[in-house]
């Protein structure tokens, strides 16, 4: 539950300007979470979330730089507990999540800069990863199925 919280948390900060703990709340009632103030403070400390001014000049809740090694460590971790399983096509990765993961768990696969990787694009529960090469393609297949698999 809480690693499906957290990817939710993500996904709700990069597709929203969040600008409170309650309005992070509320959107996470929103998508069917029963949660608590105190519950999302705990996350957005576990998240090591920032607050960063947007371009209309408030501050909105935001994920750390992405040199941060403890934030890598929690995004690997949620993309190792909701990617299902891997298939591909070509130049094509197709990666299935549990439902509502797809977003955290291409941040997370993006935050790990595999070489080869031209972009990622994220639904609900699946990503499409467009790959350079398939030398790149079979190496980036065999590096998520071992994240996955431990």
């Amino acid at each position: 539950m809480k690693i499906s919280r957290h990817a939710k948390i993500i996904e709700i900060i990069q597709s929203k300007d969040v600008e409170t703990q309650e309005q992070l709340a509320q959107e996470l009632k929103n998508n069917g979470f029963d949660i608590t103030q105190a519950t999302v403070s705990r996350d957005i400390k576990e998240l090591k979330l920032i607050k960063v001014m947007n371009a209309h000049g408030t501050h909105i809740y935001s994920t750390s730089s992405p040199g941060d090694s403890f934030l890598s460590n929690k995004l690997v971790n949620i993309f190792s507990q909701t990617v299902l399983y891997v298939d591909n096509v070509d130049k094509f990765i197709v990666l299935k999540t549990i439902s509502g993961a797809g977003a955290a768990a291409a941040e997370a696969l993006d935050s790990l800069k595999f070489s080869g990787i031209v972009g990622t694009v994220a639904g609900d529960n699946t990503i499409f990863i467009l790959v350079r090469n398939e030398e790149d393609c079979k190496d980036i297949i065999q590096k998520v199925k071992k994240m996955i698999s431990e």
